[in-house]
């Protein structure tokens, strides 16, 4: 049974990482967007909970996502194992997330971190486009469209540059970002579940990386 957290800057390549662990190991993904979109749409209590802040502009409390994340985590396609992506975000939210697992009973065998300097996440972040349509995210630097100006996943031919993404924008959202992983990281290193990968890597060396800390695991 594998129970992973993903931590690293944006930029830093969960998003491949993820899908490559969830091909090999059979995790399910649990995003804390879908979640909250999963639950709004089906009117659960949690969700309904979740909205009432949504709607009035405000952050939803940590305790709400909390419950939401609990929610998620008992539904039954959770029994291969899963990698949370976007929560915790704070080591409140970390120690939140130790009570549920305990209740669970389906404890964090690991923390995996993907370390990248600065100037290469603005770099990789400043060449993200996506497609209107669909949503794929590409990359000019290491993941263009395999056919010129058509979106892989839908065909669609009309891509855009996320707002924060745009280069005076990226190095503010990395500092941000930051201050919420560091405490986060010594908060799991403190717990002996921390491992730090090179992110700097190729993709395919990375995945070998987090191959040889999850096979362990298995």
């Amino acid at each position: 049974m594998i129970n992973l957290i993903l931590l690293g800057l944006p930029g830093a390549g969960k998003g491949t990482a993820s899908e490559q662990i969830v091909d090999k190991y059979h995790l399910t993904h649990i995003s804390t967007g879908d979640m909250f979109r999963e639950a709004m749409a089906n009117k659960t209590k949690v969700g309904l909970e979740a909205k009432s802040y949504i709607d009035k502009g405000n952050l939803v409390p940590d305790e709400v996502t909390a419950k939401l994340v609990e929610e998620r985590l008992s539904q039954p396609d959770i029994k291969e194992g899963f990698i949370l992506d976007g929560f915790p975000r704070t080591t409140v939210q970390a120690e939140l997330l130790e009570g549920i697992t305990q209740r669970l009973n389906k404890p964090l065998t690991s923390v995996i971190s993907l370390e990248v300097k600065e100037q290469t996440l603005i770099d990789r972040l400043s060449a993200r486009f996506m497609c209107k349509k669909c949503g794929a995210t590409y990359n000019k630097i290491s993941k263009m469209p395999k056919v010129a100006n058509t979106c892989d996943r839908c065909g669609s031919h009309e891509f855009y540059q996320r707002e924060d993404d745009k280069p005076e924008v990226v190095k503010n959202r990395l500092e941000v970002n930051e201050k919420m992983n560091s405490p986060l990281k010594d908060f799991y290193e403190k717990k002996g579940l921390l491992t730090v990968i090179n992110g700097e890597q190729t993709p395919k060396k990375v995945f070998e990386d987090i191959s040889a800390v999850l096979d362990k695991q298995q």
